[in-house]
């Protein structure tokens, strides 16, 4: 056996479960905390806060009694509140028997409804509001484009004419005037694909004319991860110069080639800083959210595309970046509940439910491409985790809302027989979920 070349596959697979354990410990320490914080708020005190299950690594008592640890095997959480009898809040009957009326009030069986509905959706709300949050940095971060069709930065090409300039303002392309930048995309989208294209620009107060680079290159402008670029060692900056030995000069030849492929091998001739080398791709087959709701099915490799400079940006107000967080929150919500009932009618396939595996190895992918990529990463996750948790399904805090909501029609909770035989009912369908989630882990392309 060569162990010395196993070294690289090792240092990836330890990478990967690095990634994903902290991906998925930061997640769950904002779950349980906001289950725990708003528990504390409405009166019913935490006995335990933990991070992970099994043996306890580390742990510490606070003043108000709450033990704080960090178990052996980091793959999830909970808090116990005083009067459960476990990590699902299951209720202990002998203890709670034992407690006087305000110990009672304390527990999170004899608090009164509100307070319990609070704490059992405030895991998932702090989920989502985590999200929202660091997607409104990132924008107030990285900026959004002005209006103006303004060039910021010029990626790298292969063209051996002239070319756009930092501070240029495009005013004409192909003879069309472009006063703004979506004009410009407009205009930009119409064009046949060309080797070079007529622009005007403005240039430190005087017009320029001059033929550039087609305004929508075969340029990578990012490489998703789990993908068959990302397999193939592409990164965000080439340029693809050829399929099969066919010259391209747009993205959108690119996109169609591999559309058309039906999965067959292709050969990329890529350029990257100067140099040409040619990576094989096999395209896999894909089912992609529509805007207008629904899925197709096509081809990719993972490359995603954009305009051929960066546009200048500036800094968004507060209330535009927090919109801007709060409808990429939503869209990621809408899309997953979508393509979990097209999974269910059968519409889409169902390898498109990842397990543990599959989140680990998108957890590595994301961090080997950069701290931005990784916590846009965390922010889908945690979307994804406080949906989840929202479902139905008795051990979920979904399934605790149910029974609440039962509790406020009826005026008393379930049974503890009821709730006991549901509770078995959800785990069995839980551990079910993830042993499907898992095999397709192990076996779907």
């Amino acid at each position: 056996m060569d162990l010395i070349g196993l070294v690289p596959s090792f240092g990836g697979l330890v990478w990967t479960v690095i990634a994903f354990v902290l991906a998925l410990s930061i997640i769950v320490a904002i779950h349980e905390y906001g289950h725990y914080i708003v528990g504390r708020w409405t009166g019913i005190h935490a006995e335990v806060f933990s991070l992970g299950f099994g043996p306890v690594i580390y742990s510490r008592i606070d003043s108000r009694g709450t033990r704080w640890q960090i178990a052996a095997l980091p793959f999830g959480g909970y808090v116990k509140f005083l009067g459960d009898s476990d990590a699902a809040s299951g209720k202990d009957g002998a203890a709670m028997s034992g407690l006087s009326e305000r110990e009672r009030r304390r527990t999170m069986h004899g608090a009164p409804l509100w307070a319990r509905v609070l704490t059992v959706a405030a895991g998932p709300a702090f989920n989502f509001v985590s999200a929202l949050l660091i997607f409104t940095v990132m924008v107030l971060w990285t900026g959004v484009a002005t209006e103006e069709a303004s060039v910021g930065k010029v990626p790298a090409l292969p063209f051996e004419g002239q070319t756009l300039q930092p501070g240029d303002t495009i005013v004409e392309l192909a003879g069309q005037p472009t006063p703004d930048l979506a004009t410009l995309v407009t205009v930009a989208d119409a064009l046949p694909p060309s080797p070079s294209v007529p622009y005007v620009v403005e240039r430190a107060g005087v017009r320029v004319a001059f033929d550039g680079p087609y305004p929508f290159p075969p340029l990578a402008g990012g490489v998703q991860p789990q993908t068959a670029a990302f397999a193939a060692g592409l990164k965000a900056g080439d340029v693809i110069m050829a399929v099969d030995g066919a010259a391209i000069s747009a993205f959108s030849e690119l996109r169609t080639l591999v559309g058309e492929s039906g999965g067959r091998d292709l050969r990329l001739t890529v350029w990257r800083a100067g140099e040409v080398f040619d990576a094989t791709l096999t395209p896999r087959r894909m089912d992609l959210p529509l805007p207008e709701g629904g899925f197709e099915t096509r081809w990719l490799i993972g490359l995603s595309g954009g305009i051929g400079f960066e546009p200048v940006l500036r800094t968004p107000g507060p209330v535009e970046a927090i919109g801007i967080g709060a409808r990429q929150t939503w869209m990621i919500a809408t899309t997953s509940l979508s393509g979990l009932y097209h999974m269910i009618t059968g519409a889409i396939s169902s390898c498109n439910l990842r397990g543990p595996i599959g989140i680990a190895e998108s957890s590595g992918a994301a961090a080997s491409q950069g701290v931005e990529s990784f916590v846009w990463f965390i922010a889908m996750l945690s979307v994804a985790v406080g949906l989840m948790n929202l479902f139905p399904i008795p051990v979920l805090d979904g399934g605790h809302l149910v029974f609440h909501a039962y509790e406020a029609v009826t005026g008393k909770p379930p049974s503890d027989r009821a709730l006991q035989v549901m509770m078995m009912g959800g785990l069995a369908l839980l551990l079910s979920l993830m042993v499907f989630a898992l095999t397709n882990d192990l076996f779907c392309p």
